[in-house]
């Protein structure tokens, strides 16, 4: 094993220890008792579900990460990488063919293999707690339009990814950087009209007092208001949820149909003005502008590694090339990922408090607010009280917990 071998396999062990760790505090700090807060929402019984669901996901997502490992170290050290590059290398096509056909087989093989557990998650996890509404022909048409969207919007950027870096030159990465960054905003543009409509219906929502006093408080705030759309999320889950996509004049705010059904217009206008909050405070802008930054930095990196035969020689691969290099470079990189991702989950979730507070600010519904966590909380079947690391290691939101207590000390400021 040479010193990037020893670097990948470190970081693909360290990640999973660590994820390992926090699950075992994360178990270890449910409480049995209600917190206070939550006394009067939760009976005994509710309670006791919900806690029973994190740990059945908790174990379950155990046992995915550690054959998900297995399955890749297998691989790895079985020759497997090498095997497929000497098949695909035998077809004797041009490198962008070559490539798109050795990452295909990649995908199309993990996907493969994460069929069964996604099956399991849907129809026995989510079914056994009352969450699941997914069909089995809705799950099959998923998978259809999720395959068909990857083949039509992954495989031309892939391969003009490939080509830059087989013909660019020393300023590959820069084309790349460029050419992906106009890809990524055309797709946020188009997917509210186009992407999204394709695996979900999105209804205007109907005239009425909801409507009316959200019209009301977006010309209060001098929200750039353009449509608010009910999502038939029922059609897969009964958790509820909201959310705010796409820029422009594409730009939705949608509520799911069972968000709706569950509260009432105070707090549905509150957890709207928290969605409004994002856009107002520019979180979504500032997320975007990370993300761009992001990407150029990966793809300057990608080059320098790319035509490193060590990195090759780690996967025992003696001719180095484009498409084996980037997935090589994905797991070296690994590490440096694990730090971003946390570092953007204590931005997120300083985001997520600047926005409660806007809300709070803007719509006077502070309680209404607290109210609609507390039903989120308790329709979901959240963990009330998550481990301090286990939230650092993968919450991009602040526990329920903090968020209320947050609000309350806004409250009193205000009052």
């Amino acid at each position: 094993m040479n010193v990037y071998a020893v670097i990948i396999l470190a970081a693909l062990l360290v990640e999973y220890a660590l994820n390992f760790i926090a699950d075992w505090l994360n178990l270890r700090a449910l409480d049995p008792k209600v917190p206070q807060e939550f006394s009067g929402v939760y009976d005994d019984a509710e309670y006791r579900r919900s806690q029973e669901y994190t740990r059945v996901n908790t174990r379950f997502g155990r046992v995915v990460s550690t054959f998900n490992l297995l399955v890749l170290l297998v691989f790895w050290f079985a020759g497997g990488f090498a095997w497929l590059d000497q098949k695909v290398s035998a077809l004797e096509l041009p490198p962008v063919p070559t490539g798109l056909i050795y990452i295909g087989v990649l995908v199309v093989a993990r996907g493969l293999l994460s069929l069964p557990f996604s099956v399991y998650a849907t129809f026995v996890i989510e079914e056994r707690f009352g969450f699941n509404r997914t069909t089995v022909k809705t799950f099959i048409l998923d998978l259809i339009k999720g395959t068909a969207l990857s083949l039509v919007i992954g495989t031309p950027l892939l391969a003009a990814v490939l080509a830059i870096f087989v013909y660019g030159g020393s300023l590959a990465w820069l084309y790349c950087w460029i050419a992906v960054t106009l890809f990524s905003l055309f797709i946020q543009f188009i997917a509210p009209t186009w992407i999204l409509p394709l695996f979900n219906k999105f209804t205007p929502l109907q005239e009425g007092e909801l409507l009316q006093r959200i019209r009301g408080y977006a010309e209060t705030v001098r929200f750039p208001l353009k449509g608010v759309f009910v999502m038939d999320g029922s059609k897969r889950s009964n958790k509820s949820n909201a959310f705010f996509t796409g820029f422009g004049r594409n730009k939705r705010i949608a509520l799911y149909d069972t968000l709706i059904e569950k509260h009432s217009v105070a707090e549905l206008l509150a957890i709207l003005a928290h969605e409004v909050g994002h856009y107002k405070k520019k979180h979504i802008l500032k997320n975007t502008v990370f993300s761009i930054l992001h990407t150029g930095v990966l793809f300057y990196l990608l080059s320098l590694f790319l035509h490193h035969s060590g990195l090759f020689a780690a996967f025992y691969i003696d001719s180095p090339s484009v498409h084996a290099g980037m997935i090589f470079f994905g797991l070296l990189y690994a590490p440096v990922e694990l730090c971003l991702s946390i570092i953007l989950s204590i931005v997120s979730r300083r985001h997520e408090y600047e926005a409660d507070r806007f809300a709070v600010e803007t719509s006077n519904e502070g309680e209404a607010f607290i109210t609609s966590l507390k039903k989120l909380s308790l329709h979901n079947l959240s963990n009330l009280v998550p481990h301090p690391f286990y939230v650092f290691i993968n919450y991009s939101h602040p526990p329920v917990l903090q968020r209320i207590r947050t609000i309350r000390r806004v409250l009193e400021e205000r009052a």
